[in-house]
């Protein structure tokens, strides 16, 4: 089964995309596919580059998450 719904942020677009920190259901133009996060959150981060193992700007200091 296949649910459509339109984007969090620009309330227009199709979603295709869940943001890897918050969770919202974007569109192609609020995701940033580099990083995993929608446009807002990969701008409240502010960190250069793509998010990779490699590159130290992205890393957070945890590497388990227990809820």
């Amino acid at each position: 089964m296949s649910v459509s719904a339109t984007c969090e942020l620009c309330m227009e677009g199709e979603t295709e995309w869940g943001c890897d920190r918050c969770g919202k259901l974007v569109c192609d133009d609020h995701y940033d596919p580099g990083s995993g996060y929608c446009t807002e959150c990969a701008a409240a981060m502010k960190r250069p580059g793509k998010a990779t193992a490699d590159n130290d700007e992205w890393r957070d200091g945890v590497d388990t998450y227990r809820m």
